[in-house]
């Protein structure tokens, strides 16, 4: 947490941030000419941030793509503010993209557990209930067949599982219908991908097919349930996020 600290603490980066809150996954070229700023030196900035999980890079084509990662945010917000603040407080994590026609968001954390320990906490029902706003999936995820995810004796998310490639990557298409506005968007495509890293291992959600100008709430919970993800995990506790306080356990969760 010293290094999100560290990187937040430059008004350069905090600029970088900014820019990429207003208008997500924007290549380096286009944070240069709109910083007025030498290529070498927005780089170097981008480096921090990445080093500090603020910022994630990913390939596009011939571009290198940078999105802001809001976990590490939703962790300060864990640790200090969320005993304190009222629920709606954690709107302040979701962020609004105008990139195109459709966007993507893109999230990281850093879990100190094998791939397989990950990919049973993502794929077995019982421990995705823990963590993720108590919904049930079911049935067991396979490649080509569809899944729902209930709570509260409704649907709240339906899809189809896209790939299924144990204990590595996991992509599936995602219907809310938590609420009715949510439920009028065209299904959008969740990937989860478990890299190790050391001792520990990075795990990558990137939801992408998103309309332009979406609701937050389609993508939003994302940090929440990454961070219960990450305590269950290396813990075996459960977290308690402003989310699951709100949504009573799969009311209004993605």
């Amino acid at each position: 947490m010293d290094d999100v600290f560290k990187a937040l603490a430059d008004p350069t980066r905090r600029a970088l941030l900014d820019a990429l809150q207003e208008r997500d996954g924007q290549s380096l070229s286009a944070l240069e000419a709109a910083h007025g700023m030498s290529r070498f030196g927005v780089a170097k900035h981008l480096r921090v941030l990445e080093a500090a999980g603020l910022v994630v890079a990913r390939k596009h084509g011939r571009e290198r793509l940078h999105f802001l990662n809001t976990v590490p945010i939703a962790q300060i917000y864990d640790r200090w503010v969320s005993r304190f603040a009222a629920p709606w407080a954690e709107a302040l994590v979701h962020l609004k993209s105008e990139l195109e026609t459709t966007v993507q968001k893109v999230f990281e954390i850093y879990i100190k557990a094998s791939p397989e320990r990950i990919w049973f906490a993502l794929t077995d029902p019982d421990e995705r209930a823990k963590y993720q706003f108590g919904l049930l999936f079911s049935p067991e995820f396979r490649a080509g067949e569809p899944y729902t995810a209930a709570g509260g004796g409704r649907t709240i998310v339906s899809g189809e599982t896209l790939e299924y490639d144990p204990p590595k990557r996991l992509v599936q298409s995602y219907n809310a219908h938590w609420t009715p506005g949510v439920a009028a968007y065209a299904p959008s495509k969740v990937t989860l991908e478990i890299e190790p890293i050391g001792d520990s291992c990075r795990l990558t959600v990137v939801h992408d097919m998103l309309p332009e100008g979406a609701n937050p709430e389609l993508y939003g919970g994302w940090p929440m349930i990454l961070s219960g993800l990450k305590t269950l995990v290396e813990t075996g506790e459960l977290l308690t996020t402003p989310g699951s306080i709100r949504w009573g356990h799969g009311e209004n969760a993605p």
